[in-house]
């Protein structure tokens, strides 16, 4: 498929609202945790406003920031995610 639908973006939408519901952040370096969630959380408003636009492509590319910025926390300890694999790209906790 080469078309970005409201429904791919809904999909999408609701992964990374449930990735940000389970983020939880651990690092002792507080400040950078907390500024890569805020980022995150960002990007998702904004894709959830593009999204109410109609303006799939600019809400295709802010929720896949956003859940990048939780990937990144997630991979380099800032977010203890309970080794969670579906929604983030870490291994599973033993």
């Amino acid at each position: 498929m080469k078309e970005i639908t409201s429904e791919k973006i809904s999909k999408y939408l609701d992964i990374t609202k449930r990735a940000l519901a389970k983020v939880k952040i651990i690092s002792s370096e507080r400040v950078k945790a907390e500024d890569a969630l805020d980022m995150a959380t960002r990007y998702f408003q904004d894709a959830l406003h593009f999204h109410e636009k109609d303006d799939f492509v600019n809400a295709f590319a802010c929720v896949n920031y956003a859940h990048g910025w939780l990937d990144a926390g997630a991979r380099t300890g800032l977010f203890d995610v309970d080794g969670d694999s579906t929604l983030f790209t870490v291994d599973e906790k033993e």
